[in-house]
């Protein structure tokens, strides 16, 4: 409760029955019982209110859905990276079909072989005066 523990707590009531006097706690009293009241009342009206307009109950919607982390670019981007595009083919599909599935998993293009240019030992390497 706002970072108050049960000793601070207890000294803070005593404080402020020290600083109100036994003669208006009862008046003080009755007016944080109204209050605590009141608030309740308005959050209730206002649970009613969603229900009426939105047409749901708030206890009943799946907050998870609205999560915001769970459209964080970065999870979304390793997630299409990392699945397999590959789809399985059903039992009752044409052998034709199986077959085509098959061949385009085991037909992948070989990337051609990088080739690396080095320069010969004691050779300058480029520089452009231009460019700098």
């Amino acid at each position: 409760m706002l970072g108050i523990n049960g000793p601070e707590f207890i000294l803070l009531l005593i404080i402020g029955v020290l600083v109100i006097g036994p003669s208006r706690l009862p008046e003080y009293t009755q007016k944080l019982a109204n209050l605590v009241k009141e608030v309740r009342r308005m959050a209730s009206g206002a649970r009613e209110q969603i229900k009426e307009e939105v047409g749901i109950d708030i206890d009943e919607v799946d907050w998870k859905k609205y999560d915001p982390r769970q459209y964080d670019p970065r999870r979304i981007i390793k997630d299409a990276l990392l699945d397999d595009d590959t789809k399985p083919v059903s039992a009752g599909a044409p052998a034709v079909a199986a077959t085509a599935a098959v061949a385009a998993t085991e037909a992948k293009p070989k990337a051609p072989a990088r080739v690396i240019e080095r320069l010969a030992e004691g050779e300058a390497a480029p520089f452009d005066t231009e460019a700098t």
